[in-house]
């Protein structure tokens, strides 16, 4: 079950929520339970949750960067 961009941005504030209050263990909004070995897992967690979000919003992370340069003059 694909979930929708308002789920995710929910489990997403939730879990930047127990994140920050130094929770590891939380509740989800399903009623699972999840927890958390260490801050890195989290995190993790939470740059997925970013890249899925972004993905349904209809962003794209850039993959070209172009660097404009000059002499100063």
């Amino acid at each position: 079950m694909a979930l929708t961009l308002d789920q995710l941005t929910q489990a997403r504030d939730a879990l930047l929520t127990a994140r920050a209050g130094g929770v590891r263990r939380f509740r989800d909004q399903s009623g699972e339970e999840v927890e958390y070995k260490s801050d890195a897992q989290m995190a993790a967690a939470l740059a997925s949750l970013d890249r899925q979000i972004a993905e349904l919003a209809g962003r794209r992370t850039p993959t070209t960067l172009h660097f404009r340069t000059s002499k100063g003059t």
